[in-house]
């Protein structure tokens, strides 16, 4: 039996055991949803708290109840490690390490590099290596393929290498590892068919493409179509402002239409592990085929000077009541960079703070599912609890982060002044606040 028969077996019968590198907000619940299809998963990671919490039965990730994980925990599908040799018997192994941007924005490969390379000292005939972090075209063939192929082993034939892009969406409470369609490239045939099959046991619909290339290009595809409409909308929102005209009655109105028009929502600026991030992986590789990737620079451009728009806007509403930014009580409501999730990576509240902070305001923060934050001061700042004391001492109210948690009336009712970046006060006549 060939190893590709092999392996295909193992699967189809949930024999295979299923290995997992990198165990944050994408590879736990592609672990847990394995896992819960049958096989047995072994988590590496380098962070020793996460591995403990997993083998004690508990989740550090909002969308996977710990209940999820104590089950299989119990049942001896799921455990977690810090050392890759754990991971010398599992048949299948699908790296979800982090891809961030140096401050250059050049793309840092060190978290790839390291799983490819150690991976290569473990890998052995009929293993499936697939990469799911996001990264620029070209990188499953440039990097991983190398390391884990070679003279020894033939690709598509001994091993088998493929890329499959994570598509995980914090705090959506409607899609999930399972019903949201997986993308697959192999770098051969084989690569595919066996990479495919592994994923169709844990996700309802699997789209294969020619190539790992491709398949990484996807994924960047989906993110910049994002971060170019957002900036789209964003820089409507500074021409409403200058035409004297309110840009959320813009986009209602357009969302009408029914052909040819989706609607996008301006807001205080880009956040997140994606979006503000991974157009720039094709951006830069773009830069090394001697090509400018304009609208992904403009778009950055115009998403990354919204904190100081914001800025601008509390200002404003200091200025209504003769006050100036120094010296100023400013009150962040939300410095997460979305509703409802705890992550503040690439936050703009960050930014707002640290740009509000620098003017010489006294600025505090209230998020419910982030206790603390670091800025790159090195200042570390505390949430405070939530309540009408903490709204009336302030001079403006800053809603960066509209999580579900906050009381609208109560804010409204007990703030002096509001700047309201997420237009939760839609249609509001309210002097005292004031809008994108």
């Amino acid at each position: 039996m060939s190893h590709k028969q092999n392996l295909l077996q193992k699967i189809t019968e949930r024999e295979a055991h299923i290995g997992l590198v990198g165990l944050g907000y994408a590879g736990l619940p592609l672990a847990v949803e394995f896992a819960e299809s049958g096989f047995h998963v072994t988590g590496v990671d380098v962070d020793a708290a996460k591995v403990r919490q997993i083998n004690s039965g508990c989740s550090y990730i909002d969308d996977v109840p710990s209940a999820r994980v104590h089950q299989l925990v119990d049942k001896g599908r799921l455990c977690a490690s810090a050392n890759y040799d754990d991971l010398r018997e599992v048949d299948a192994i699908s790296i979800c390490v982090p891809t961030p941007l140096r401050k250059t924005r050049d793309p840092d490969m060190s978290y790839i590099i390291e799983a490819a390379r150690s991976i290569a000292e473990i890998r052995r005939p009929g293993m499936l290596i697939v990469l799911e972090s996001t990264t620029y075209p070209g990188t499953t063939e440039e990097i991983i393929l190398p390391e884990i192929a070679g003279k020894d082993l033939a690709v598509g034939v001994d091993i088998f290498v493929a890329y499959s892009p994570e598509r995980i969406d914090p705090g959506n409470t409607c899609f999930n590892v399972r019903n949201t369609p997986k993308v697959v490239g192999g770098i051969t045939a084989h690569c595919a068919e066996v990479a495919t099959a592994l994923y169709e046991s844990a996700v309802d619909q699997i789209i294969t493409v020619s190539s790992p290339t491709t398949a990484e290009a996807v994924k960047l595809l989906e993110n910049t179509f994002r971060a170019v409409n957002i900036g789209l909308v964003n820089e409507m929102a500074l021409m409403c402002d200058k035409l004297a005209i309110d840009v959320w009655e813009v986009i209602r109105a357009a969302a009408t239409k029914p052909f040819g028009y989706m609607p996008f929502y301006p807001g205080p600026g880009l956040g997140g592990h994606c979006i503000p991030v991974d157009p720039h992986y094709l951006s830069w590789k773009l830069k090394t085929l001697n090509y400018n990737a304009r609208f992904i620079e403009l778009a950055s451009e115009i998403n990354a000077s919204m904190p100081y728009y914001v800025v601008d806007k509390i200002t404003e509403a200091l200025n209504n009541q003769e006050r100036s930014v120094r010296g100023s009580k400013v009150l962040i409501l939300g410095v997460a960079y979305k509703r409802n999730v705890d992550d503040v990576r690439e936050s703009p509240a960050l930014d707002i703070i640290s740009l509000l902070r620098q003017r010489g305001a006294d600025v505090a923060f209230c998020d419910p599912h982030v206790p603390h934050i670091r800025l790159e001061s090195d200042c570390q700042m505390h949430s405070l609890e939530f309540g009408p004391q903490l709204l009336q001492d302030a001079h403006c109210v800053v809603i960066v982060t509209d999580h579900s948690a906050f009381d609208w009336e109560v804010i409204r009712q007990h703030s002096s002044a509001i700047v309201d970046t997420r237009h939760v006060y839609s249609g509001s006549r309210d002097g005292n606040i004031v809008s994108l």
